[in-house]
């Protein structure tokens, strides 16, 4: 398995107790989708590792987990830091305007108002306010990730369909002002 056929679902972030649990944080709308996972792979020196799970108790977005053949606290203190990974094809189905950052890589940028307008170049996750990078004539235009602006992705179109805000685009077509004095 190679890193770009999976997703990142979390981190080991301390051991527990002495026999080998961990504590791992899931970086997920729906942790309780993995409460019945028998297997995540983790990255250790840039390689993927399967790691069998003798069982896992999800709480919110952590998870108490003891993984099979991790049987002491050094053990799982060499585990920690360590980030989960899943199969792409483990991840959900989504539909309307939901989509996972990595599909839409690509995807036209259709504008209620201006019509087509870009590609999808990349997504940056900035915390409070996550953005789409989109190129449009030749300048990086970053379009807000949430409800009022995403419209609708139609994935059999590679097609994101939004109502940008009000002057966005021209905020970003502005030529730079310089040090001109």
């Amino acid at each position: 398995m190679k890193l770009d056929q999976c997703f990142q679902l979390g981190m080991v972030l301390k051991p527990h107790g002495l026999k080998g649990e961990l504590y791992i944080s899931l970086d997920t709308d729906y942790p309780e989708d993995y409460k019945e996972m028998e297997s995540v792979f983790l990255l250790q020196k840039g390689k993927l590792v399967p790691f069998f799970i003798e069982y896992i108790q999800v709480k919110h977005k952590e998870a108490l987990l003891k993984f099979e053949d991790v049987d002491d606290k050094d053990a799982a203190l060499n585990l920690r830091g360590a980030s989960l990974h899943l199969p792409l094809t483990e991840l959900p189905e989504l539909s309307g305007s939901q989509f996972y950052f990595h599909e839409i890589s690509g995807f036209q940028i259709e504008d209620k108002k201006n019509g087509k307008l870009g590609v999808v170049k990349e997504v940056f996750e900035a915390g409070h306010q996550d953005l789409i990078g989109m190129d449009y004539k030749g300048r990086e235009v970053l379009i807000p990730i949430n409800d009022e602006v995403i419209l609708n992705v139609d994935r059999a179109k590679a097609l994101i369909k939004v109502s940008l805000p009000e002057g966005l685009l021209e905020l970003y077509m502005e030529e730079d002002e310089g040090d001109e004095d």
